[in-house]
């Protein structure tokens, strides 16, 4: 035999002893000691056996030697259904009987869990939990069945658990003493109240904002809010622990009806904020008949006798109607939609979140913390993001409804006052003028040259050209001085007095100075010739109809080829110095 042949065998050799070392750690049972860390798990110190027929008694499962017990696992998903049944041996060890241990089933939904033990005489002593019982009924009422163990300092005893479920069963087993117990549901007990304490806050502010802003979009919110935390409740265990303990029937059917209207609300929610009606109306009716659509799956999953199919059809439910709700969230934010990125933002935790309820529904995954616990933090996350969302939402639409009001006062394009506006405030610049004796000044813009520059530009230049007139204009007035936009290519300036003759003259040039600056990456040639008419009040006139049809009128017959820009009803005092004058 060659060094070669001899080299193989060996390779072979060693492959087959790791693999039988895997093997064999795969399949060891270690057994359980109480006196770890907790909370104990039974990983492998258990063995487990599925009753095809689902009708074995206890002193069947304990007797009959040709029952084929597999090791347990923590990771292992049993298929169980109405007619099978899983049954679990277990050993508790001697351990201190100075407190109490429990076998902890951190799984709300089961339907019947029962855990057997010999007293003193050896017989069954049965201690029962689960969602066929009330939760007033279980041997210790709580979120979810914790059931107390036969625990002796002396000797071991051998514990059988009965486990009925209509559905898969992957629920890690474990462990856990009266003291251990109480620090752990003080910490579970603060996360949940900080849960539901934050969505309490949600629905108050949302209600406010609904009644106050006279917003939908509050309203189904704080709805959503609502649903999604009775959801929380029925699969937590808290509605069955505090809000229904004698409810049995509604106690297995909360947790899977609940989330139908809670994801329901969700989508109507969607529709509001992204204004899907406005959008495409054929998707808004989509979207609103697929959340009907919850009604009648709640209502078929409350005839169902089958756990599996209630799933299975919460499972199609979710998955669809949220895809759909993203979806039109994302669609909506492709097209400009200012909130929809928001909301995809506060809706990704959610997703996140609802992927281990969902896998562990469709018996994908076992049972764990992010399982059961996964969806409060996800929403706690969400929760503020929404009601930043909704009050920015709210800013935008006050805006705008202002601005709606506003365009009876109020030129769109510019912001300027309008004509109307503008006369009211010229008949009262008059009385004050005349009352107080003061010298005002009214002014009318024009742009002279806006044909030509149409022509050479286009209709988009001329369009700007007057935008850009508009700032210049606001930027000569002073903060008392009124700037109104009369028609789409005149301007008026109210000049509160009282104003010096100098200031009254030079008020013209100053426009028409202004005017004229090139702006920056324009042509030279794409500027605006203004012409300004000037009247001073009440030197020129009390009646303001007068003194407007006077100005345009001076603007009307100016020469087209005049080289003047600025024109006067009359021209103001000189002031002269006083040497001068003596």
């Amino acid at each position: 035999m060659g060094p070669l042949a001899r080299a193989s065998r060996w390779s072979v050799a060693v492959v087959l002893l790791l693999a039988a070392l895997l093997c064999g750690s795969a399949f060891a049972r270690g057994p359980l000691d109480f006196a770890g860390a907790q909370p104990v798990l039974l990983g492998n110190a258990g063995q487990a056996w599925i009753d095809d027929g689902g009708n074995l008694e206890v002193e069947d499962a304990s007797r009959v030697p040709d029952i084929r017990w597999e090791p347990t696992s923590a990771e292992s998903i049993y298929s169980l259904n109405r007619s099978r049944s899983l049954w679990v041996r277990f050993t508790v060890p001697p351990s201190p009987t100075s407190e109490r241990w429990y076998l902890e089933i951190p799984y709300p939904g089961v339907d019947a869990v029962t855990l057997y033990s010999r007293d003193a005489a050896g017989r069954w002593q049965a201690r029962a939990a689960g969602d066929s019982l009330p939760v007033a009924a279980w041997a210790v009422p709580h979120r979810h069945p914790l059931l107390p163990l036969h625990v002796s300092p002396s000797e071991p005893h051998v514990h059988l658990l009965h486990v009925e479920n209509g559905a898969a069963f992957g629920v890690p087993l474990r462990f856990v003493s009266e003291s251990y117990l109480a620090r752990s549901e003080q910490r579970v007990s603060l996360a949940l109240g900080m849960y539901f304490g934050l969505a309490a806050l949600a629905v108050l502010l949302a209600a406010v904002g609904a009644v106050t802003l006279r917003d939908r979009a509050y309203s189904l919110y704080a709805l959503s809010v609502v649903l999604m935390g009775a959801t929380q409740a029925a699969m937590t265990g808290l509605g069955g622990a505090h809000l229904w303990p004698e409810w049995v029937w509604w106690n297995g059917m909360a947790a899977h009806v609940m989330p139908l209207f809670a994801v329901a609300s969700l989508q109507l929610f969607f529709a509001e904020v992204v204004s899907l009606r406005d959008r495409s109306r054929l998707l808004y009716w989509l979207l609103l008949a697929l959340a009907a659509a919850s009604a009648p799956a709640a209502i078929a999953m409350m005839f169902s006798a089958e756990v599996a199919e209630r799933l299975r059809l919460l499972v199609i439910y979710v998955v669809t109607a949220s895809a759909s709700g993203l979806g039109v969230a994302a669609w909506a934010s492709l097209r400009g939609d200012r909130y929809a990125p928001w909301l995809l933002l506060g809706t990704l935790p959610v997703a996140i979140g609802a992927f281990g309820p969902v896998a562990r529904a469709a018996g994908l995954i076992p049972t764990s913390f992010w399982t059961n616990h996964g969806m409060q933090i996800a929403i706690a996350i969400e929760l503020p993001v929404m009601l930043i969302l909704l009050a920015l939402r709210s800013q935008h639409r006050r805006e705008h409804v202002r601005r709606m009001q506003g365009l009876d006062r109020f030129d769109p394009a510019t912001g300027l006052i309008n004509a109307a506006v503008f006369q009211e405030r010229l008949v009262r610049l008059i009385t004050r003028s005349q009352r107080s004796k003061l010298r005002s000044a009214m002014l009318l813009v024009d742009i002279a040259n806006i044909d030509a520059l149409q022509r050479q530009f286009g209709s988009d230049a001329a369009h700007e050209i007057t935008l850009r007139v508009a700032g210049r204009l606001l930027s000569v007035a002073r903060e008392i001085d009124t700037v109104a936009r009369l028609s789409d290519h005149r301007f008026g300036i109210l000049m509160e007095g009282p104003l010096r003759a100098n200031e009254v003259a030079e008020a013209g040039p100053r426009v028409v100075a202004r005017c004229l600056m090139p702006f920056p990456s324009r042509p030279l040639e794409w500027v605006p010739h203004v012409r300004v008419a000037q009247a001073l009040i009440p030197m020129d006139g009390t009646d303001p109809a007068q003194l407007i049809g006077q100005l345009e009128l001076l603007l009307a017959t100016a020469p087209s080829d005049s080289r003047r820009a600025v024109f006067m009803l009359s021209r103001p005092p000189i002031t002269r110095p006083a040497a001068l004058a003596r």
